[in-house]
């Protein structure tokens, strides 16, 4: 079966997570994605969070899926002459340098479209242009300066950043989306452009229901499905809500049967007023059904405590599995709460490719994640990350160098 980037050269000068997200995910969709490293070190997560001395990090391993690796020394001439080779043969160079960190390595934009006008140049960023445009960031910085911090966690507690890499790896799909984009409109226009996302542009994209709140809230003083509504204090800016839901349905975490050992036997449970005389059959409260109290989803808001209370004595007496089955008999929306145990447990998770078994020559088998976008005409098979430079005489033959000009590279250490 084809891959639907099948054709497509990248040339990978990403490290760490953002950028190897995106070209991986790139190297998924059928692209052959050739990552370019430094001789005797490679991307430095390679070695960040070892659990096995003198291999390849899961870290890295489960960043760099179905690529190829060169290494190359790009300060060197005879470095840069194969770099030039390469932008020529390449359709698309990805980075995530610091910024002007390829201006300085001698490869501006002008440069790079003087060797080859057809290229894009696909770049992450912490900021776009403005006042921190040449500010570093990181992923728990990105949620922080993109608004998904302030708005994480408990009333009165602590601005929380989330386990979700919503700055790194949510900034990497959104660069390999500018990234098709871009060879699309090439098809067209026959040019190669810039692509530009910034972490910061990211994590408030992300954060869009909370922008909308914080429109509404400068408009009405107050939001009524947030946990502060009607005895709390509303301040200037949209508050931490805790578990409340994110948009127009009531919704928090419940306990079940066994949470007093148990962290993760809890229940995400959602009074959708749709459904709302299903919940009180279920839950054992008929009795609410004919209350005007209750009758509406206005008049139930300001009791939304005493509702998931109720509910929360009806979870505590099954399993959250248990739970979700009764629940979603009746079409009341909920999901338990699942540990990565649980999720790598999963055969369903398996037979979709969702997690995936590799075998690796040094690390053995691990697991990790699969292509989270399932095409019907290009299939993904998720092959291993490959050894530092292991591909390195194979690229350059594929440039035109004899084996004996490979030799000379090498006794330089140019590659």
């Amino acid at each position: 079966m084809s891959k639907a980037l099948d054709g497509i050269q990248i040339l990978d000068f990403t490290h760490v997570q953002s950028g190897p997200t995106c070209t991986q995910l790139l190297a998924w969709l059928g692209a052959d994605v050739i990552k370019v490293e430094k001789a005797g070190a490679g991307d430095i997560t390679r070695e960040q969070l070892r659990d096995i001395p003198d291999v390849d990090s899961l870290y890295f391993t489960m960043l760099n899926h179905n690529k190829r690796s060169i290494t190359l020394d790009t300060k060197s001439a005879s470095g840069q002459a194969v770099l030039e080779k390469l932008i020529k043969r390449c359709d698309v160079l990805v980075e995530n340098f610091a910024p002007g960190a390829l201006d300085r390595m001698g490869f501006t934009w002008e440069r790079i479209q003087a060797l080859n006008p057809t290229m894009i140049v696909a770049s992450i960023k912490g900021f776009g242009p403005g006042p921190y445009e040449d500010c570093k960031v990181y992923e728990n910085v990105a949620q922080c300066v993109g608004g998904s911090a302030s708005t994480t966690g408990f009333e009165g507690g602590l601005p929380l950043v989330t386990a979700a890499q919503i700055g790194d790896s949510g900034t990497g799909l959104n660069l390999a989306l500018g990234i098709v984009a871009a060879l699309y409109q090439r098809t067209t226009t026959g040019r190669g452009q810039k692509v530009m996302a910034a972490m910061q542009d990211g994590v408030l994209n992300l954060c869009r229901t909370k922008l909308r709140d914080q429109q509404r809230l400068a408009r009405d003083g107050f939001m009524k499905e947030y946990p502060q509504y009607p005895a709390g204090h509303f301040g200037s800016a949209v508050p931490r809500a805790g578990n409340a839901s994110g948009g127009g349905q009531p919704g928090t975490i419940v306990k079940c049967k066994g949470w007093e050992t148990d962290p993760n036997a809890y229940l995400y449970f959602v009074a959708q007023a749709q459904v709302w005389g299903a919940i009180c059959q279920v839950i054992g409260k008929a009795e609410w059904l004919t209350d005007p109290n209750f009758a509406t989803p206005a008049t139930r808001l300001p009791r939304l405590t005493e509702i998931f209370s109720a509910v929360e004595e009806w979870t505590k007496r099954m399993t959250k599995f248990e739970a979700m089955r009764l629940l979603s008999a009746h079409d009341i929306p909920c999901g338990p709460i699942l540990s990565m145990e649980e999720l790598m447990a999963e055969p369903s998770l398996r037979a979709t490719g969702t997690v995936v078994e590799v075998d690796h020559p040094t690390r053995g088998t691990y697991l990790t994640v699969g292509n989270p976008i399932k095409m019907s005409d290009s299939s993904t098979e998720v092959t291993r990350s490959p050894l530092l430079g292991e591909h390195t005489a194979e690229i350059l033959a594929e440039l035109g160098f004899t084996p004996s000009e490979v030799a000379a590279l090498r006794a330089e250490k140019a590659v």
